[in-house]
């Protein structure tokens, strides 16, 4: 047929034997061999089957290698606010700030009674200032029995009220002394420790540059040319504001602005205690 090939794939060829009994003039009998051969051709190509089931799946095939990295997507939208965290633990005490500004003028009183008061006014008067230099006394005295420092030539005296630098070095002026002015390394480790047993992280101490900006002197106008401990950095004059002096519980000292309030400590010569 035209377009088409017979296809032979396979020969299969069948030799039957027979034997059929020769006997020669000896008496013997030989065999004689017969051989049919057939020839076996296959036939045409038969109709395509039906398709058979699913075979079961095969074992998994080797892992690829990974992909390229494919590119960023677009940022999502931004998801709703979380629920609040716990509340945490309440932080230091800061430092006092200053005081505020005066408040508005309040409004007139009503007029007292006419009387000839005068006399009374003024008895009232210097009590008032008697009782309070008094209540200043014995604040003093309060202080100074709660403990006292000494060295071989001078006493020291924490004052735990807060005042400005002015006020703190009046106060001290008031009662025969100074700030205290630490003018070698053992009566600043003095009043280091003195600050430290009291729980303190700073006080005003006698150093200033009020009278000329950026060189300090004690508050008794003698000059610093032998010992200082300023604290790396220091004096600085952060803001244009720092001309007073304070040391801190390790004994450094640093500049500060003058109007805060704050602790300090008093300082007396002994020969004059």
């Amino acid at each position: 047929m035209k377009g088409e090939k017979l296809l032979i794939p396979m020969v299969l060829m069948s030799v039957m034997m027979s034997f059929v009994p020769i006997q020669t003039s000896y008496g013997q009998h030989l065999a004689e061999e017969t051989c049919t051969v057939q020839i076996l051709v296959p036939g045409l190509k038969g109709e395509p089957g039906e398709k058979g089931q699913k075979g079961a799946p095969g074992r998994p095939g080797r892992v690829g290698p990974p992909g390229e990295i494919g590119q960023a997507g677009l940022k999502g939208e931004k998801g709703i606010m979380g629920r609040y965290g716990k509340v945490g633990p309440s932080g230091m005490k800061g430092v006092k700030g200053d005081t505020g500004d005066p408040g508005p003028r309040g409004p007139n009183g009503e007029p007292g009674v006419p009387c000839e008061c005068t006399p009374m006014r003024k008895m009232i008067g210097e009590m008032d200032i008697l009782v309070a230099q008094l209540s200043s006394e014995l604040k003093f005295i309060k202080n100074a029995v709660a403990g006292i420092k000494e060295t071989d030539s001078k006493v020291y005296l924490l004052v735990k009220e807060e005042k400005r630098y002015s006020d703190a070095e009046l106060y001290c002026q008031t009662r025969g002394g100074h700030l205290v002015m630490p003018k070698d390394e053992g009566a600043n480790a003095a009043i280091a420790g003195y600050i430290t047993e009291a729980g303190l992280s700073r006080v005003y101490i006698g150093i200033h540059d009020l009278d000329r900006e950026g060189v300090f002197t004690y508050v008794d106008r003698s000059p610093m040319t032998t010992f200082s401990k300023w604290r790396k950095g220091e004096p600085n004059n952060a803001y244009d504001d720092e001309d007073c002096a304070e040391m801190v519980a390790s004994g450094e000292w640093t500049d500060v602005a003058c109007h805060p309030t704050m602790y300090f400590i008093c300082e007396f010569d002994k020969d004059s205690v």
